[in-house]
């Protein structure tokens, strides 16, 4: 007999993931048909035109190819080839062996660097493992946390699916703590203890808090007093903090920057918090979401446990070699004077100077929309609009019938949670400017034709 539903695990079953659900799954059908679709769905910004950074693939095409060193003189600048001859001296056998568990050695010492110059503050090399991207580093920190059916972790409301998915298929709990839509998505102290209490008075012991800064799928930013609460939080709770900051070269708001939780952890002098923070080459401006390439890192992580993690990794063998030398590439850019500096400030500034204009024309064209209304896009590359909708009218009927209408794909907010009473969806900044101007046109037409049909 063949392998029926009912033999499957209850927890595969149970596991959903809206970014690549149902509607997604139309829209590819009504692709096949011939009907042009703009999928805004998903962080994945080659797959809507934007062009890869050419120092990485230069890199790259370098250490997979290593003739291309001495079989095509002054193809490649002269910077780019000194690197990719010592990433191959590093990586000791090329990018066809495995590396050690956490990585190779010295793009770890890079990515220490990196952390260091952008905090002000070390970390051991042997506490960062490379990924293959920021996914693998979380689902292998929740699989250590979660012990038992009643462990449970609390994850922002709304969330990325990554979390609720990776959870449930580890059989723990969720916990979900509401973000504040109306201060701007930040994070509430009153919320936090609310979803504490409740869970714990369920029977659910709490292990950790995850926090997705920038936000996905709200686009917010949080300063350094927003993050101090939730290590104080955590603090006064025995919980780990798992910091998802993918996003972090993605701020777009004049005045703005980027704050690590290990920043804020090392200026306050925090030792007795666990935290693990997670990045990956395939947001910020590289956007290199294929070659699948990430990091995490720990702090205050005892070393029989530290033991438990790299077990854990090694079960995996090790992350892509590809995949470390696009990170590589990420924490240790061309130098400026070198060769290949000026064009990649050129793309780089190219990149993300066109986002934080999308992000603009979005999040101002939706709010000139009846009946939707939109936080500011601070970072990240997503919006999460709250829209009105008649009764009787849930959030993903009106995704479907927008993308039918439109083309237009998005992700009803029920994917990753939202206030009881409230509807939403997700979209990103990612289509090119012309089509972003577009979406908001045709929505604008859609939401007001849908609320008077209905």
């Amino acid at each position: 007999m063949t392998m029926q539903l009912k033999d499957l695990g209850k927890a595969v079953l149970a596991t959903e993931y809206a970014v690549r659900g149902p509607i997604v799954a139309r829209a590819q059908e009504l692709e096949k048909l011939g009907r042009e679709v703009i999928y805004c769905n998903i962080g994945n910004p080659q797959s809507l035109g934007q062009r890869p950074i050419t120092y990485v693939r230069q890199l790259l095409a370098l250490c997979e190819y290593p003739e291309l060193l001495t079989a095509a003189p002054g193809v490649f600048p002269s910077d780019v080839l000194d690197t990719a001859r010592a990433i191959l001296e590093g990586t000791r056998h090329g990018l066809g062996a495995y590396s050690e568990s956490r990585g190779v050695r010295f793009i770890r010492e890079a990515v220490a660097r990196f952390i260091e110059a952008r905090d002000g503050a070390a970390v051991d090399p042997d506490h960062i493992y490379l990924t293959d991207g920021a996914s693998k580093g979380v689902q292998s920190i929740l699989k250590l946390l979660i012990a038992s059916p009643t462990d449970g972790i609390m994850i922002p409301i709304p969330q990325y699916p990554l979390y609720s998915a990776t959870i449930t298929l580890y059989e723990g709990r969720i916990v979900p703590y509401g973000l504040d839509e109306a201060d701007h998505w930040r994070l509430n102290p009153a919320l936090l203890e609310a979803s504490l209490a409740k869970a714990q008075a369920e029977g659910t012991r709490v292990k950790a808090i995850c926090v997705i800064n920038p936000g996905n799928p709200t686009g917010a930013v949080l300063d350094a007093a927003n993050i101090a609460m939730v290590l104080e939080f955590a603090r006064k709770h025995g919980l780990s903090v798992l910091a998802d900051e993918v996003y972090q070269e993605n701020i777009y708001l004049p005045g703005d920057t980027f704050v690590s939780f290990a920043k804020v952890l090392h200026d306050r002098g925090i030792k007795d918090v666990s935290l693990f923070s997670f990045h990956s080459c395939s947001k910020g401006f590289q956007g290199e979401c294929g070659v699948r390439g990430g990091y995490f890192d720990h702090r205050n992580v005892p070393a029989d446990v530290a033991a438990q993690i790299l077990k854990l990794q090694s079960v995996s063998l090790c992350a892509n070699l590809a995949g470390q030398v696009a990170t590589y590439a990420m924490v240790n850019p061309p130098r400026p004077g070198t060769p290949s500096h000026a064009l990649f400030q050129k793309e780089r500034g190219g990149i993300l100077e066109s986002m934080k204009q999308r992000a603009v024309i979005l999040a101002e064209g939706l709010n000139r929309i009846e009946g939707i209304t939109c936080n500011v896009i601070a970072g990240a590359m997503y919006a999460f609009p709250r829209v009105e909708l008649p009764p009787g009218v849930n959030d993903e009927a009106w995704c479907m019938a927008l993308l039918e209408a439109t083309g237009i794909c998005v992700v009803p907010g029920s994917g990753f949670g939202q206030a009881e009473g409230t509807a939403h969806f997700r979209t990103t900044i990612l289509p090119p400017t012309d089509k972003i101007r577009a979406v908001v046109e045709k929505l604008g037409a859609f939401h007001r034709e849908f609320a008077a049909r209905v």
